[in-house]
């Protein structure tokens, strides 16, 4: 874990819905046939990749087909989308698994204690993957990462260095608040003000006074652009885990779904939904409907108050203009406590499991010579941004530039998304590459400006280092399915609550169903690990 904040470099990320259906039969795969290099044959791989719903066939990906030819392979891809999570457990307890899979922890630590004997252990393979151990050497933290509590290695990390530090910024329509003549809100109270004159005095002046949406997020209550940012108007630092509730403070593992600050949180967002300033929609839109939204009808925007990765992917190149981000809100005039945000930047640069091998591959030096030239610098930017040539610009001088999207209608992230496997990849860029980044990435530190405030945190004592930490199968299975059960009792209530009130009556109650659901045996769990972790770094 960075032992100093890197305050916001740049770029991207969206958002995204990963997960597939599929089958397989990679561990019969015709890779015996041809494994001799020398033939000048091909080796055929089967593998699985977790993508994006907007990314093309890989088959379309320039730089992917150079990756298999200089790697002597020829893979047959199974490409998924959606679904995955339902399928994996019967597909691994099957044991009829592809040579290789890819994608964001498509397959997780809790599988491997699970499946043993069924993932390739590659600590005594590395030899052959000279650019992996390269990554290890310059950023010993992967090699932590990839690591299991048994010395063993069976699933590649992923580095990508330009990510910020917080995936989430927090944006309000200045163009409104210019033509209502209103200020720009710094507390609670005077957001529900700015909103409540949103929806009520046309704010984008089409002469509708009824489809302005005054605040809109992606449902739920965790997760990156979500309405639980409002937690660090009084000091609560979010981070990984914190999608169910966990964060640190001065040392100390809690959970904010039975904290008081959430509930006051939750009561003052039930006051807004009584008002009509929250999209009424927002516990039943998907995530591509709240993108859309977002984007208005042409020039003229439809949402007030919002989170998101960076206003032209949050709004659109058309509408986008019209939004500026803002820092943390207090809680009230008379707080003075810290305010705080969403550390993220380690799950944003880093990522678990990205590439991870079958046992049963028939040719596991070919699936090696692969992995090696995905973790080439030169093919990792392309995993990431595109192909040099319609995405990435070669210079001639080792350096290079990002491109502008080939098609002019669509925002930069958008068009990453759809070029290439992007965040999903396996990949490494290094800190030595030199890259010019693209026009959303500029934005990205811009428009992180007003958090950096609030992000100065203390990365000992206020993050919890989830990445960085591998829990036995035991605990991993214990705190699972206490998850499980926490989070259906706080959807729920979370919803029902926002919509129609009654926390206050209802909290104590709430707590102790959240503690027989297993919420104080996980923050046990994991202050143990998070103890452990601490004393040894």
């Amino acid at each position: 874990m960075r032992k100093r904040v890197n305050v916001f470099t740049s770029i991207v990320l969206i958002t995204a819905l990963l997960l597939a259906g599929c089958s397989s039969g990679g561990s019969r795969s015709e890779s015996a046939e041809s494994p001799d290099r020398t033939s000048g044959e091909k080796v055929k791989l089967t593998a699985i990749m977790i993508k994006h719903p907007l990314t093309k066939p890989l088959a379309d990906m320039e730089w992917l087909q150079k990756v298999e030819d200089a790697a002597g392979v020829d893979i047959e891809w199974q490409e998924i989308t959606a679904d995955w999570g339902q399928k994996k457990g019967t597909m691994l307890a099957s044991g009829d698994i592809p040579d290789l899979f890819i994608g964001p922890n498509v397959i997780t630590d809790a599988d491997f204690a699970q499946f043993q004997g069924l993932f390739q252990d590659l600590t005594e393979m590395l030899d052959l993957a000279p650019n992996v151990q390269t990554m290890f050497n310059e950023r010993p933290e992967t090699q932590q990462i990839a690591t299991q509590a048994d010395g063993k290695i069976y699933g590649l990390p992923k580095y990508q260095r330009f990510w910020p530090d917080t995936a989430s910024r927090q944006y309000i329509n200045q163009q409104w608040l210019d033509e209502l003549g209103l200020e720009m809100p710094t507390t609670w109270d005077e957001l529900y003000e700015v909103l409540l004159a949103f929806k009520e005095r046309d704010a984008n002046g089409n002469g509708d006074m009824n489809d302005e949406i005054p605040m809109d997020w992606p449902g739920g209550i965790g997760g990156n652009f979500n309405a639980a940012l409002l937690l660090g108007s009084m000091g609560i630092t979010l981070s990984e885990g914190s999608s169910q509730g966990y964060f640190v403070e001065d040392g100390q593992v809690k959970n904010f779904l039975i904290d008081e600050r959430y509930k006051t949180m939750v009561i003052f967002l039930n006051k807004l939904y009584k008002a009509g300033l929250i999209n009424p929609e927002v516990f039943t839109h998907d995530y591509t409907k709240y993108q859309s939204i977002a984007r208005g009808d042409g020039d003229t925007a439809k949402v007030g108050f919002t989170w998101g990765w960076v206003a032209s992917d949050r709004f659109g190149e058309r509408v986008a203009s019209q939004y500026v981000s803002l820092p943390p809100l207090k809680v009230s005039d008379d707080y003075t406590g810290k305010l705080s945000w969403s550390y993220d930047y380690n799950s944003l640069n880093y990522g678990v499991n990205h590439i991870v091998m079958s046992a049963r591959t028939k040719n596991k030096e070919a699936a090696m010579r692969l992995i090696n030239e995905l973790y080439d610098p030169e093919v990792g930017m392309q995993v990431l941004f595109g192909s040099i040539g319609p995405n990435i610009q070669d210079n001639g001088d080792g350096s290079y530039t990002i491109l502008p999207p080939g098609n002019p209608e669509m925002d930069p992230g958008t068009w990453k998304w759809t070029s290439t496997m992007a965040d999903h990849g396996a990949f490494y860029i290094p800190d030595s590459l030199q890259l010019t980044l693209g026009k959303d990435m500029q934005e990205v530190i811009e428009q992180s400006e007003p958090l950096q405030e609030a992000l100065q945190v203390d990365l000992d004592k206020d993050v919890f280092p989830a990445m960085f930490i591998k829990y036995s199968m035991m605990d991993n299975n214990t705190m699972s399915l206490n998850n499980t059960n926490i989070m259906n009792l706080a959807e729920s209530s979370f919803a029902k609550w926002v919509t129609k009130g009654g926390i206050e009556a209802e909290w104590d109650a709430y707590v102790r169903e959240a503690q027989k659901a297993g919420i104080t045996q996980n923050l046990e769990i994991m202050q143990k690990y998070y103890d452990e972790y601490r004393s040894n770094h």
